[in-house]
Order: C-alpha cells, then sequence, then structure tokens
C-alpha cells in the first residue's frame, strides 16, 4: 500500500485508505501529515522534559495545536506546506533543546521522534514511510493510541480558535504534551491508554468551554436568528469553515466596499452572534453543508475564502476563486497570511469579488438558529412546562457532521418520522440534513433547536446538565434525551469523548463506526458506554422511544 489512513468516516471499504483518501489527499501528502504528527509527538517529548524543570515553550505548545489542526480531515492538501512546517517545527525542537540543556535539562535516552533529522524533501519522504499508523503492530494499542490522537486533533482545533481570540489554558496544552507523549510509550498497555482516552474527554470538556468563552466574550451569547438563504444582486465573497476572527476581519475590510459576504457550511452560526448583526453586507448563508462546495461553488460566481477544514480539492476551474488561511491549504490556491500584529489582509480577495458576476440564486426563504446554552436556559421556563405538561416528550440530540454517503439520508427520515411532541437538539453541519424541513414549533419552540458549529456541543452538554439540575435528578441518562449523533471528522472525535466523559450513555453514532476501533476497543465503548451505530430509521425510532 501506498498509504494508509482511516481517521475519518468515509476510510476507503470502512477499513482505511490505502492508494488515495477518499477525502481527496494523496499519498504523498497523506505520509506528509505523518511525519508532522511525529514532528509533534517529538516536540511534545522535549516539552514534558522540560516540565519536570518548571520550563514551558509558549511558541512550541502554539506549534503542536496548529500541527495537529493542520492533520485534520479536509484541512490541507499541500505536501510541500506540510513539509516546510515539519522543518519549522524541527528547528523549533532544536533550538528548545539546546536552550533547556543550558538549564540543566537532559534529553538522554528520548525516543527516536525527539531526536531525527532530515533537510530534504527525499530524507523526510523517506521518514514518513516508517512512522505512520501501521508502526504500532498491536492492534488494540493502534486503536487506542488512534483515538486519543484524533480526540487531540479535534481538540488542537478548537484550541487554535480560541487562541486566536486570545484565550489559552495552560493546562490544557500539559495533558496535551502528556497524551501525545504517552502515544509514544511502549510500557502502557491497554487499561492505561483507556482511562487516558476518558481523559481526553475531560479536556475536551475544558476546551470547549474555553472556546464558547472566546466566542461569546467576544461577539457576544448568540440570539434566535432568521438567515436569508437567498441572495442579492451585488458582487460578493463567500466564507467557509469555522474561524470568526476570519470573518469578522473580513467583514471589517469588505465594509463600504459593495461587496457582499455569503457563509457557507459551518460559518452560517456566525448569523447568531449579536456582533455580526451591524454589518449590513453580511447578507446570509449560501448553500448546504461542505460535500456539495462544488456545484455550489460553480453557481455562487465570486471568490471563496477557506479559514479551516471541511475542503474538497476544488476543480480546476475553481482553484483561480480560491483562498486559503490559516491551517488550509491546496495547491495553486492563493494564500492570505497574517502579519505581526495577526491582521489579515483581505483586500486581493474584495478587488477580486468586484470582477466577478454577483451569485446565482440557488434557493429563497430563510432558516432559524441561534439556540446556544445562554439562549436555551432563557426560554428554560418554557421548556420545562412544555416537558411537565406532556407537550414535548423528548429531546434528541442529532449533532455532529454531515458527509457525501448516500447513507447519511438515515438523519432526514429519522427527523422526519420523529413524533410532533418532540424536538431536535442539534450542532455542527449535520444540521443540513433537516434544517430547511417543515418540521413546526411546540408552543413557540422550534422544532429544530440549533446552537451552532461543532465545537457548540458543548452548548447542548450545558443544556442537558441544566435540564437535568431543574428536575433535580442524580444521573444525565434519566433525562427524556436521546442522542443520535453523525460523525466525519476528528472534531467529532473530541466532542463524542467529551459526552462519555459527562457519563452520557446509549448514543448511536453513525452512518458507520470508526474505522480506527478496534473489535476489542468497540466491544469496551459498546459495554461500557452502550455506544451502537444506526440501523433503520423506523426501527431506531421505536427503539429510542420505547
Amino acid at each position: 500500500m501506498s498509504m494508509f489512513c482511516y481517521q475519518c468516516q468515509e476510510a476507503a471499504k470502512g477499513t482505511g485508505c490505502t492508494l488515495k483518501g477518499v477525502c481527496g489527499k494523496d499519498a504523498p501528502t497523506s505520509g506528509a501529515q505523518d511525519l508532522l504528527i511525529y514532528t509533534v509527538k517529538g516536540l511534545a517529548l522535549v516539552l514534558r522534559e522540560g516540565e519536570r524543570k518548571g520550563l514551558r515553550s509558549p511558541e512550541a505548545e502554539h506549534f503542536i495545536i496548529k500541527g495537529l489542526f493542520t492533520t485534520i480531515t479536509n484541512a490541507n492538501f499541500d505536501e510541500d506546506a506540510i513539509l516546510e512546517y515539519v522543518k519549522e517545527g524541527l528547528a523549533l525542537r532544536e533550538k528548545i533543546k539546546g536552550e533547556w540543556e543550558k538549564e540543566g535539562v537532559s534529553f538522554a535516552g528520548l525516543h527516536d521522534a525527539a531526536l531525527w533529522t532530515g533537510n530534504s524533501k527525499e530524507e523526510m519522504q523517506k521518514k514518513a514511510e516508517t512512522v505512520g499508523v501501521l508502526a504500532t503492530k498491536d492492534v488494540n494499542i493502534r486503536s487506542l493510541r488512534e483515538l486519543i490522537v484524533y480526540g487531540l486533533k479535534g481538540m488542537a482545533a478548537y484550541a487554535v480558535h480560541a487562541l486566536n481570540l486570545g484565550k489559552e489554558k495552560k493546562e490544557i496544552y500539559s495533558f496535551m504534551i502528556k497524551a501525545l507523549s504517552a502515544t509514544l510509550d511502549d510500557t502502557l498497555g491497554t487499561d492505561p491508554l483507556i482511562a487516558l482516552t476518558l481523559e481526553t474527554g475531560k479536556y475536551g470538556v475544558e476546551v470547549m468551554a474555553l472556546l464558547d468563552e472566546a466566542n461569546t466574550g467576544t461577539y457576544g451569547n448568540p440570539e434566535i436568528t432568521k438567515v436569508n438563504i437567498g441572495v442579492r444582486s451585488n458582487p460578493a465573497i463567500l466564507i467557509t469553515g469555522h474561524d470568526l476572527k476570519d470573518l469578522e476581519q473580513l467583514l471589517e475590510q469588505t465594509e463600504g466596499t459593495g461587496v457582499d459576504v455569503y457563509t457557507h457550511g459551518e460559518m452560517l452560526p456566525a448569523h447568531y452572534y449579536p456582533a455580526f448583526k451591524k454589518y449590513k453586507h453580511f447578507v446570509g448563508n449560501y448553500g448546504n453543508a461542505w460535500w456539495k462546495q462544488k456545484e455550489e461553488f460553480e453557481s455562487f460566481n465570486g471568490p471563496i475564502v477557506f479559514t479551516t477544514n471541511c475542503m474538497v480539492p476544488p476543480k480546476k476551474e475553481h482553484i483561480d476563486r480560491i483562498y486559503t488561511t490559516g491551517v488550509t491549504g491546496y495547491p495553486g490556491c492563493k494564500r492570505i497570511e497574517e502579519d505581526e500584529n495577526g491582521v489579515k489582509n483581505f483586500v486581493p480577495v474584495i478587488e477580486h469579488a468586484k470582477r466577478l458576476a454577483p451569485p446565482q440564486e440557488i434557493e429563497t426563504g430563510t432558516i432559524v438558529g441561534g439556540f446556544a446554552h445562554a439562549q436555551v436556559f432563557a426560554l428554560a421556563d418554557k421548556v420545562v412546562e412544555a416537558v411537565k405538561t406532556g407537550a414535548i416528550k423528548k429531546f434528541f440530540v442529532m449533532a455532529g457532521c454531515d458527509g457525501r454517503m448516500k447513507s447519511r439520508s438515515y438523519y432526514t427520515e429519522f427527523a422526519q418520522r420523529l413524533p410532533k411532541d418532540t424536538v431536535i437538539l442539534t450542532a455542527g453541519c449535520a444540521k443540513y440534513r433537516y434544517n430547511k424541513l417543515d418540521l413546526g414549533d411546540i408552543g413557540g419552540i422550534p422544532r429544530v433547536l440549533d446552537a451552532g458549529q461543532c465545537n457548540d456541543s458543548y452548548s447542548l452538554a450545558l443544556t442537558a446538565l441544566k435540564l437535568k439540575e431543574v428536575f433535580e435528578l442524580n444521573d444525565v441518562n434519566d433525562l427524556p434525551i436521546a442522542y443520535n449523533i453523525a460523525w466525519y471528522e476528528q472534531k467529532a472525535v473530541i466532542v463524542l469523548l467529551a459526552l462519555l466523559y459527562l457519563g452520557v450513555k446509549n448514543i448511536k453514532l453513525g452512518p458507520t463506526l470508526p474505522a480506527f476501533l478496534s473489535p476489542d476497543v468497540a466491544k469496551v465503548l459498546t459495554d461500557i458506554f452502550g455506544i451502537s451505530t444506526i440501523s433503520d430509521p423506523e426501527e431506531d425510532l421505536v427503539k429510542f422511544m420505547g
């Protein structure tokens, strides 16, 4: 095989991509990503030794979270850019070692990941062949190590977003350093790795809380909002991904230019934040979930800005209109870098938009969202009364990711079949399977309550914990809440681990269980937490309502 990757739900044949990723990445890029993860682990080993002497390197901590984020599914397809990042990591590692040796830190006997060097592309490609997923031979140890690493990738994504807004916690970085180091420790068996997996969930909760604090502290608490899904006649820019700081800078720089801004995919929830409502040229949301972007970019006509993952390798005729920033990358696409003050210059995108036609309308109307925890808490009395009177019989958490597989039509069918006395709590792009359906309301409470992006699954957890408190229950699993979650990539992994840490059981996960779960590890999750996969919408509904 020329590569091996099974970190996302679309792993070929449900086991792993071995020739080319279903996501579109080629074997050399996959190898470069493996090498970047190996480099990040080696840097973590060095930082771990420094911690024993009370030493820290914020620069290296930031490199680790950005390095992990770079390797998340559908973020960066540029092999050369990733290998340059590897070089940067190696140089940073050696600089820290040199400085800390003077402070009495010894790096003798460390794992090869903290010692290897390679300057040429050929040397790095050769090294990449030996450090990938399959370097761990024991299938159960490999499964747990990868589960932890994928959780850390999701955690890193949220940590980067928080950092971009000036929020960080050294305790989160310290845990990530410990966990990365542990994945190279051959003395650790399954039991300590299972414990570390659950601890990853604990810090997943912490990082999501940190990001929630960063987002709401900067842009206000999300409000119930009707978002336009039609278009105007002005030239426009489409922004996709997840980073609100990038959106803020784009809106500031487009104001008064005659260029409109639309969101796509996971950027939809930006419309719920009060701070963005002042921008009259922030028009609405265009299109659907990430996997439909090829045809939707065709009809949009204007330039597209990618702020984070959820990129599909573009058509050749679209490359000239695509701009990448942050951890994203694709060969031939133009880059927007930030200066030493964290400012990004979007003027080239704005000028490009002025030369192109306005978007073509593909749908009309509005969709409603903005039901993050503060807004739901404001409605708490109304919600509780609806539950007590029986107007609401059950809540269904249908958060997570959307994807290309035809089997994901399950989630639309499931939503359509739900009894009219049930409410869907959602976050992430999974909502595009049902957020445009006319499912009505219950006493003025919409039957689809969208909390926001995938990281806003934290809001759903807070909502559950609030209801547990209100109804004076001892166990969150005693609530009239069922979990039917769709997953695709590693941010969904950290959300799942966070829910497990919070004690949530009997989660249905689909459309398939992760390929990186060995049969034994999957059995542990089934036996302890009751995790199962989806089947038929009607059969699953009977089980949930039973």
